[in-house]
């Protein structure tokens, strides 16, 4: 697998340059990368090794972050909001749903790019249990509103003056990023793009 062989690479590249810490950046890569390809297990043994005192303090940060998210799954997650359509949001109250929580904003090329793929799952399975929770980061409201009345936009949306809340308690920096809840509100995936449908389906028939 390239990935397997990029890890390799990135290890034989700070064996041999042992002076050269930011190499272990590369190493923070591949682990997010392993996160991405749906493999956490590889992720957090990268993370793990990253997290000790040999490494740089903002390595050590970040993978220390990635273990965090990683430690999130299986476990519920808080997000309650009203959003900006006045609908109230609590993802503890929507057991019994699978819910695709998005982390995106308007501004963000490949957000935009997952609009279709989103609306295709939704109005398949939304009959069938499956809800999106939108977590925006915009930075300002009319933009967002604008979108979602533009694109047609049907599941909630949260938005937050000057920051997100929910952006900084779950430490999101790249996005889009998309979680699944399974029916027990339990996180269940870290990255649902790609076969997003296919992931929900899955939950939807435990």
């Amino acid at each position: 697998m390239a990935l397997t062989e990029l890890e390799k690479g990135a290890r034989a590249l700070i064996k041999d340059f042992p002076q050269r810490p930011e190499l272990a950046g590369l190493l923070v890569t591949v682990a997010d990368a392993w996160v991405n390809s749906g493999k956490p297990e590889k992720a957090r043994a990268v993370a793990q090794g990253l997290a000790g005192e040999a490494f740089p303090a903002e390595v050590q940060d970040s993978a220390k972050a990635l273990l965090r998210r990683l430690d999130r799954v299986g476990k519920p997650i808080d997000i309650k909001f009203s959003a900006v359509d006045g609908r109230e949001v609590d993802l503890q109250a929507m057991k019994g749903k699978v819910v695709l929580v998005d982390f995106w904003a308007t501004w963000c090329g490949p957000c935009m790019a997952e609009l279709p793929n989103l609306k295709a799952a939704y109005e398949k399975l939304h009959a069938k249990g499956f809800e999106i929770v939108g977590i925006s980061v915009d930075r300002e409201r009319d933009a967002l509103e604008k979108v979602i009345s533009d694109r047609k936009i049907a599941w909630p949306q949260y938005f937050e003056e000057g920051g997100n809340k929910f952006a900084e308690k779950f430490e999101i920096i790249p996005i889009p990023t998309m979680w699944l809840v399974d029916k027990k509100g339990n996180l269940r995936d870290l990255n649902a793009r790609g076969e997003l449908a296919e992931k929900v389906e899955k939950l939807l028939a435990e």
